[in-house]
Parts: structure tokens; C-alpha cells; sequence
């Protein structure tokens, strides 16, 4: 499989499981979402409020590679977080919409990837303001990394509030052969 095709695959399946996360989510009071379980973002609303925030600034930083990726569009029109800890929205309906409207963007994103763009670097600043180069394949690799990572403590915290999210697992997308 091509890194491009993995990269659709990875798209598919972080929009079937944020599908999944949002709706176990939503099954909880807005008390118990926003409760501080001692999370790296305090809460359920806050982890999930961080990969949005995350995937916002990853997908504006891959907007400005020269082939600027105009599937990107929707997100650009976003405005730019300023922190990592950034509350989007408190409630977690209006959290949900705008994180549809990311996962078509990535899906649309991913779909419109080359091989070859997958090879060339980025120019980009962290959030502090300091300057990096990194190969964009690699950078993409990072986002959904990084989803899959917070989305796991999510599943973990709603575990243990007796909320069940369901099969987890990307073998649930691999096509058989």
C-alpha cells in the first residue's frame, strides 16, 4: 500500500471514529464532560476541544505548501487558535459540527495527496513562533498520530464512566482481500 493510500485509509478512519467518540460523548451531562479527570486537557470537552484545535493549525500549516490544497479551503476560513489548550466551543453539538466539517476536509485532503508531494519538505512555525523544516509525509503521519492518541484517552476516560465507543480498532476499515 502507497503512503497516499495509507493516508486515505487513516482519514477514513479518524472521521469513523470521531463519529464513534462524539456519539458516546454526547451520552454524558455537560457536567461530566467539562469535569477535570486529570486528563493533559483537564476534561473530555477539553481533549477533544485539543485535537480539533490541533488538526486546525496542522491542516492551515499544510495549506501553505505550494500546492496549496484548496480541499483545505473550509479550515483556512477558520480562525487560528492561539494556544493548545484553546476552547472552541463548550458545548459539545457545536464541537461535533465543526469537527464534521475538519474530518471532510482531511478526507478530501488526503484524497487529493500525491506520491510525490509526500517527499518534499515543509517550512512552518510551532506555535512559539520557531521555524522548522520537516518532510510533509512525515508531518501528515503526526496529525493522525496525534489524533489517535488523544483519541485513545478519550476512550479510556469514557470507559470508565461506563460509556462503551465500540470497536476501535483500524483491522475494522482494511478492506479484505
Amino acid at each position: 500500500m502507497s503512503l497516499k493510500n495509507s493516508f486515505t485509509l487513516m482519514a477514513q478512519y479518524n472521521q469513523w471514529m470521531n463519529e464513534s467518540v462524539y456519539s458516546a460523548a454526547s451520552q454524558l451531562s455537560p457536567a461530566e464532560l467539562s469535569e477535570d479527570v486529570g486528563a493533559f486537557f483537564g476534561s473530555i470537552l477539553g481533549t477533544l476541544n485539543h485535537i480539533l484545535v490541533a488538526d486546525i493549525i496542522w491542516l492551515q500549516r499544510f495549506a501553505q505548501h505550494p500546492d496549496r490544497f484548496s480541499e483545505l479551503s473550509v479550515v483556512m476560513a477558520m480562525p487560528l487558535p492561539k494556544k493548545l489548550d484553546e476552547t472552541l466551543f463548550d458545548d459539545i453539538a457545536l464541537l461535533r459540527d465543526q469537527r464534521v466539517k475538519v474530518d471532510e476536509a482531511i478526507l478530501a485532503f488526503a484524497n487529493a495527496l500525491s506520491s510525490e508531494v509526500l517527499t518534499t519538505d515543509l517550512p512552518f512555525q510551532n506555535t512559539a513562533g520557531m521555524p522548522h523544516t520537516k518532510n510533509f509525509g512525515q508531518l501528515i503521519q503526526h496529525l493522525f498520530n496525534h489524533q489517535t492518541h488523544h483519541r485513545g484517552q478519550i476512550t479510556t476516560l469514557l470507559s470508565q464512566r461506563g460509556v462503551d465507543v465500540g470497536a476501535t480498532d483500524l483491522l475494522e476499515l482494511i478492506p479484505a482481500l
